[in-house]
C-alpha cells in the first residue's frame, strides 16, 4: 500500500526571528543543511518504498514559494492545497484526508510538519514501517521521540500497553502538556514518556471516522470548503468563507487525545523541531569552543554561542552563551537561555505597527523579488529582479510615479499604449496614473533600479488589471 506524504507548511516560525518572518518563514530557509527545511522534509523520504507524490498544505501567500522549492528538488506534488487562513492542524489534515478519500479511502497518510530536523534517516524509515503496520490495522499512529533530557518546551506522550502482534508499538495512555522541570524529570526517568513529535501515520478513512466522532463541525466545514474550492493554476484554493467556519484546533486536541485507536511508535532519530535559536545551535556541528558560526563571523574568546551573519561581518569578543543573528535590516542579540522568548519581540513589533516581523529587506514575489535600497519623505529606491519569462501585473498607481533603469538583462515595458524594449543602461519613466507592466522576455534574470516618487509609496497603492498569478 502506498504512503501519501501530507506536508504541513503553514507555520510562521516567529521564534526564529529575525531570519524567519511571516512572509518568508523558517520552512523556506536553509537553516540546518544546504537545502531548505521544506526540501529536506521531502528529501528524507527518498529511498522509502511505496511513497506517492506529496500533498502540500500551505498559506495562500506562500504558494509560489512552495511551488518553486518543490521544483528545485524535482518534486511534483499530487496536490497543493491553499488555506485562505490558518485554522491549525486538524482542518489542514482533514482537507488532505477528504481529498485522498475520494480516490482511495484506505490510503495511508504520513503527516509531517515541514520545519523539523531528523538526522538518523534509517531510524526514521524503520519507524515509518512500524507505524504503517499499525495504521493498516486501523490505528491512528504517532511518533514518540525517546527523550534524552527533561525538556520543558515539548509536550509528552505517556505510553500504555504494548499493542498485540505489532513490534515496538504502544497504545497511547495520555498526552501531557509542556511540563515544569521536576515533572519533566520524573517522566523521563520513568521511561514511559516520549516527546510529542507532531508526526502521524494513519488511513484516511480511519482519521475521518474519528474526526466525525469527535469533531464533526471540522469535517463539515472542510468538506464544504473543498466542494467550493477553485482550481487556480496548479493550486487547490479552499473556499474562504466555508473554511473560516471550521474550528481552529490542533489534531492532538481534536482527535488524538480523544480516540481509543491511538498508538505511539517510539524512535530515536536525531529529531528536533528547531523551535528556537538555541535548538538550532543544539543540532549543528560546533567548534572546539562550542560555537556555531554561519557567515562572515570574526570571534575571539567566544564560547557556546550561535552567531549568524547575513549581510556584513559580525565581530564578537569575550562572550558566552549568546545568540547573535544579523540580517540586512535587524540584529538580534539574546541569551541562549532566553531564546524561546523571541516571540515577545515579534509581538512588540506587531503592537508598534512595524513591518520587520513580516518582510525582509528582500521581498519575494511570484515573478522574482525586490529589495529596498533607500527611502526618504517622498521617494524610495528599490532593486528589482524579474526571473526569465516572468512579468508583473498590468497596473497603475494613484499616488506615485516610477523611473526604471535597467542594470542587466532585457526589459519589455508596457506604458499606456506603447511597448518599449530596454537593455542595460537604458531607462523609462512611468507617470502617475498610467497603466504599465514590466516583463522579462529574455533567458537571464532582469535586474533594474526602480525610483519611486510621490505622496504615498505603500505597496497597497496598486490597481491591477491583468495578472498571470491571479492576485487581487
Amino acid at each position: 500500500m502506498k504512503i501519501h506524504p501530507v506536508i504541513l507548511c503553514g507555520g510562521s516560525g516567529t521564534r526564529l526571528w529575525p531570519l524567519s518572518r511571516s512572509a518568508y518563514p523558517k520552512q523556506f530557509l536553509r537553516l540546518a543543511s544546504d537545502h531548505t527545511m521544506l526540501q529536506d522534509t521531502l528529501r528524507r523520504l527518498d529511498g522509502l518504498d511505496g511513497v506517492a507524490a506529496p500533498i502540500v498544505i500551505c498559506n495562500e501567500d506562500h504558494r509560489f514559494l512552495v511551488a518553486e522549492q518543490l521544483r528545485g528538488i524535482g518534486s511534483k506534488p499530487h496536490l497543493l492545497v491553499l488555506e485562505p487562513m490558518g485554522r491549525n492542524t486538524a482542518p489542514a489534515v482533514a482537507a488532505a484526508a477528504l481529498a485522498l478519500a475520494n480516490e482511495d479511502p484506505e490510503a495511508l497518510m504520513l503527516v509531517l510538519p515541514s520545519d523539523h530536523v531528523i538526522k538518523d534517516i534509517a531510524s526514521f524509515h524503520r519507524a515509518i514501517g512500524l507505524a504503517s503496520a499499525a495504521a493498516e490495522k486501523g490505528m491512528l499512529t504517532t511518533f514518540g521521540i525517546i527523550p534524552d533530557a527533561p525538556e520543558t518546551g515539548y509536550g509528552y506522550i505517556n505510553r500504555g500497553a504494548t499493542v498485540p502482534r505489532l513490534e515496538s508499538t504502544f497504545a497511547i495512555q495520555r498526552f501531557v502538556e509542556k511540563p515544569d522541570q521536576p515533572t519533566a524529570q520524573r517522566m523521563v526517568d520513568s521511561g514511559d514518556y516520549y516527546w510529542n513529535s507532531g508526526m502521524f501515520l494513519f488511513k484516511a478513512s480511519a482519521f475521518l471516522e474519528e474526526l466525525r466522532t469527535h469533531g464533526a463541525p471540522i469535517v463539515a466545514a472542510v468538506q464544504d470548503a473543498l466542494d467550493k474550492a477553485k482550481t487556480d493554476m496548479d493550486f487547490c484554493r479552499l473556499d474562504k468563507a466555508a473554511f473560516a467556519g471550521s474550528p481552529s484546533i490542533s489534531i492532538d486536541y481534536a482527535v488524538m487525545e480523544k480516540t481509543a485507536r491511538g498508538a505511539v511508535v517510539p524512535v530515536n532519530m536525531g529529531w528536533n523541531d528547531v523551535g528556537s535559536w538555541d535548538a538550532l545551535w543544539d543540532v549543528q556541528d560546533k567548534d572546539e569552543g562550542g560555537n556555531v558560526f554561519d557567515g562572515d563571523v570574526l570571534a575571539s574568546g567566544t564560547r557556546n554561542s550561535y552567531i549568524k551573519a547575513e549581510s556584513r561581518m559580525v565581530a564578537a569578543l569575550g562572550i558566552e552563551d549568546l545568540v547573535i543573528v544579523e540580517t540586512a535590516d535587524a540584529v538580534l542579540v539574546a541569551s541562549r537561555k532566553a531564546a524561546q522568548d523571541v516571540k515577545t519581540l515579534v509581538d512588540k513589533l506587531k503592537a508598534d505597527d512595524r513591518t520587520e516581523h513580516v518582510f525582509h529587506r528582500q521581498v519575494f514575489r511570484p515573478w522574482g523579488s525586490y529589495e529596498g535600497i533607500d527611502a526618504g519623505g517622498r521617494y524610495q529606491v528599490k532593486r528589482l529582479t524579474v526571473n526569465p519569462g516572468q512579468k508583473l501585473s498590468l497596473q497603475l498607481h494613484h499616488h506615485r510615479a516610477e523611473h526604471w533603469v535597467v542594470v542587466t538583462g532585457t526589459a519589455k515595458v508596457t506604458r499606456g499604449e506603447d511597448e518599449i524594449l530596454l537593455t542595460e543602461n537604458q531607462s523609462v519613466y512611468i507617470p502617475l496614473g498610467v497603466k504599465h507592466r514590466l516583463e522579462n522576455p529574455g533567458l537571464v534574470p532582469l535586474q533594474l533600479i526602480e525610483v519611486q516618487s510621490g505622496s504615498y509609496l505603500g505597496e497597497d497603492d496598486i490597481v491591477r488589471f491583468e495578472d498571470v498569478y491571479n492576485r487581487g
